[in-house]
């Protein structure tokens, strides 16, 4: 299975997503996972290596790649149970190349204007992506939330936002 965590803005904890998925899915699925890190930041990558040298933790496979990925995430797919891509923060070949291959896309977004602003992009990319692999199941994900009940029309807004696009919001 491959797992698309991407988006347009940057900051809304793409990585961090994708590096719980992955300590999930290996320490209480027991299944066999690699993390594909297609930001030029190299966050995820800088993680999975610390994480490597501290022998008390389950070891999690990590690559890079970026530009034309396809072909490289369906090969990768047939040896791993999962595959997560933790793409960086801008619309680019690796994210448009995931997502016309990924069987999930995850896509963070931040109660917060500049991040709302995105959504119409993201949607013209998950549409285009979905007339290549219309399996695709593409949602927002609503993250760093405030826990303060002042900012619960704000969550709440950024829900409608993205629900307003046809894209499924996750609870």
């Amino acid at each position: 299975m491959i797992i698309l965590i991407g988006g347009e803005k940057g900051g809304s904890g793409k990585s961090c997503l994708a590096q719980n998925m992955a300590v999930f899915l290996t320490d209480e699925c027991n299944a066999n996972v690699i993390i594909v890190d297609c930001d030029p930041q190299r966050s995820t990558s800088d993680w999975a290596y610390c994480r490597a040298r501290n022998k008390q933790l389950s070891a999690i496979k990590c690559i890079q790649l970026f530009g034309k990925i396809r072909n490289d995430l369906l090969k990768l797919e047939k040896h791993y149970h999962y595959v997560i891509i933790d793409c960086g923060s801008q619309d680019n070949l690796a994210l448009r190349a995931s997502m016309s291959v990924s069987d999930y896309s995850l896509i963070p977004i931040r109660p917060k204007l500049r991040d709302i602003n995105s959504i119409k992009n993201i949607d013209d990319i998950v549409a285009t992506c979905l007339m290549i692999n219309p399996e695709l199941k593409a949602s927002f994900v609503i993250t760093q939330c405030p826990s303060n009940a002042n900012y619960d029309k704000r969550v709440l807004d950024t829900k409608e936002a993205c629900s307003t696009y046809g894209l499924h919001v996750l609870n």
